[in-house]
């Protein structure tokens, strides 16, 4: 397996810019590597003018999720009242993220990272432009114009891809608050504020089943590849990506929600 030197060497290989800005989506799953190494490899790639980010996101603090349903299956009625009334609120600085794997957990737990506020769709993010560009993230805007995500978009952000595919590519949800006419709308349930505490918000419908089809769809000139552990490692333009995924959904989406 490569080692820390390695990694950045090949991170840098792929495109990643000392100075840059980055958002990962990774899996180190059977590749034998530490993510504090990975981690590290990443920042000697971007440097110390560079940002690291990372979805942080939160299913569990939800009603409807798939992680939410999985923590509750086969409950009675009276045992998910239960449940639902000890789930603890959202905390920026404490709640974990479990399903977006290791090296996010370690991004999200290293001294001085800096966590968006979304309850359900926060980022985190190591580096000098991480308060910028993660502050002030509007609680009823999941991924969308008063999000990170557009801030990133604006700054020329990259969207690296460890080990993962398209189909988790969470920019490609910027290009969905992007269509026109807007996506329906639908609500939302996190615990804000105190333990036990739902309240509900809206935002657009999210759809991510054909995340993997859009990537695969995009012009090969706009991606670069490595291979680490058997696994591809991607890396695309924050700008190039969620573009074409808004021409591609413009196509077909509309009336499918």
């Amino acid at each position: 397996m490569p080692d820390r030197t390695q990694l950045a060497k090949m991170f840098v290989e792929l495109g990643v810019r000392p100075g840059g800005i980055l958002m990962v989506h990774a899996s180190l799953g059977g590749a034998g590597l530490r993510d504090t190494d990975v981690r590290d490899a990443l920042l000697d790639a971007l440097g110390p003018a560079g940002t690291l980010v990372v979805p942080a996101f939160s299913p569990e603090n939800s009603l409807t999720s798939r992680a939410y349903k999985t923590l509750t299956d086969g409950m009675s009625e009276d045992e998910e009242a239960v449940f639902r009334a000890s789930v603890p609120p959202f905390d920026p600085d404490t709640t974990p993220c479990p399903t977006m794997g290791v090296l996010a957990e370690c991004v999200r737990t290293t001294p001085g990272a800096v966590r968006s506020g979304h309850p359900h769709t926060s980022l985190a993010g190591i580096g000098p432009r991480a308060g910028e560009l993660l502050g002030d993230h509007d609680p009823h805007c999941h991924l969308g114009e008063r999000s990170p995500l557009a801030k990133l978009y604006a700054a020329g952000a990259h969207v690296l891809l460890f080990r993962v595919g398209f189909e988790v590519c969470s920019a490609f949800h910027l290009a969905e608050y992007r269509m026109h006419p807007a996506p329906a709308r639908r609500a939302y349930h996190c615990v804000w504020g105190e333990r036990g505490h739902w309240t509900s918000y809206e935002d657009i419908v999210l759809y991510d089943g054909d995340f993997g089809a859009i990537g695969a769809r995009l012009p090969r000139d706009l991606v670069t590849e490595r291979e680490v552990a058997g696994k591809a490692v991607l890396l695309v333009r924050m700008r190039d990506a969620v573009d074409q995924a808004g021409v591609q959904m413009s196509g077909y989406r509309h009336g499918l929600t």
